[in-house]
């Protein structure tokens, strides 16, 4: 038993680390990025296309976890899936976020984002 609990909890993290991974290389981030601590934070506040200086945010008390229900919401949108996995994500990050980085899940966009505007029509040919 006293192996066996270590490794499992290697064998999760690594499958966090490897969702976390994946997920980022779909948002067209490096993934790398997932392993590094408070700019992975930074990374997905850019995903989601929030301001960078909310991570500061996350060292103030109880706004750690408003702000990172939030931006977990918005994690979701972006990818496609609703509220309820955004939810999923801030509370039960080991199980969503792989779901996220593994499944079938395709990054949209920001949720603010306009489509691209269509070009005007050209001006008729004068007459010859």
């Amino acid at each position: 038993m006293q192996v066996i609990l270590p490794l499992i909890y290697i064998a999760l993290l690594v499958l966090v680390i490897a969702g976390a991974w994946k997920m980022f290389a779909k948002a067209g981030k490096p993934g790398w990025a997932a392993i590094v601590p408070i700019y992975n934070f930074v990374v997905i506040l850019e995903i989601v296309g929030k301001p960078v200086w909310w991570v500061v945010l996350t060292f103030i008390p109880v706004a750690n976890l408003i702000i990172s229900i939030i931006v977990m919401i918005e994690l979701a949108k972006v990818f496609g899936k609703g509220a309820g996995f955004g939810i999923g994500l801030a509370f039960l990050g080991f199980i969503f976020i792989p779901i996220l980085g593994f499944g079938s899940a395709k990054y949209i966009g920001t949720a603010g984002a306009a489509p691209p505007a269509a070009a005007p029509p050209a001006p008729p040919a004068p007459p010859q």
